[in-house]
């Protein structure tokens, strides 16, 4: 959870972690404004085993919210109930535990 982190500043940051990290999963949450915004970015290694688009749909569930979109590899979402941004990152757990 990065807090007061901009949203629009989510995606970066995500594909720069995910670069630097190999094969894997990238989740990150802020809760700016009292809002809660999650973008997962997913390693070409996991293509056709993960999609990022169903994991932040997950993570937006858990903070209230509805969708979520972008592609297979890069996805961001958003709820409207940010203290619920820990929640999004176990949501996104689940999904892994599950799929991965």
């Amino acid at each position: 959870n990065l807090g007061e982190v901009s949203p629009r500043e989510l995606k970066g940051l995500a594909e720069e972690i995910g670069r630097g990290t190999g094969a894997g999963v990238v989740a990150l949450v802020s809760t700016a404004e009292g809002k809660g915004s999650v973008v997962a970015w997913v390693s070409p290694e996991l293509a056709g085993r993960l999609d990022a688009v169903a994991l932040v749909r997950e993570a937006s569930a858990a903070m209230g919210g509805k969708g979520g979109g972008g592609r297979w590899e890069l996805a961001q979402a958003g709820g409207p109930d940010g203290a619920r941004a820990d929640a999004a990152l176990d949501a996104i757990r689940a999904v892994l535990a599950r799929e991965g």
